[in-house]
């Protein structure tokens, strides 16, 4: 009985996952797009020495 048991927790599992992996998203992100610069550019050039 207890193979049965650990069997059926084993198949759970793994549908589990495969369930979460083609589900469809539930993430709630806005759809804002791409936002323009707004900043200030620097006026001095650096020199950097990699």
């Amino acid at each position: 009985m207890s193979i049965y048991k650990m069997f059926d927790g084993i198949v759970q599992y793994l549908s589990e996952a495969v369930t979460r992996i083609f589900s469809p998203r539930d993430d709630a992100y806005p759809a804002i797009g791409v936002q323009p610069f707004d900043g200030d550019f620097s006026r001095h050039q650096q020199d950097k020495d990699w």
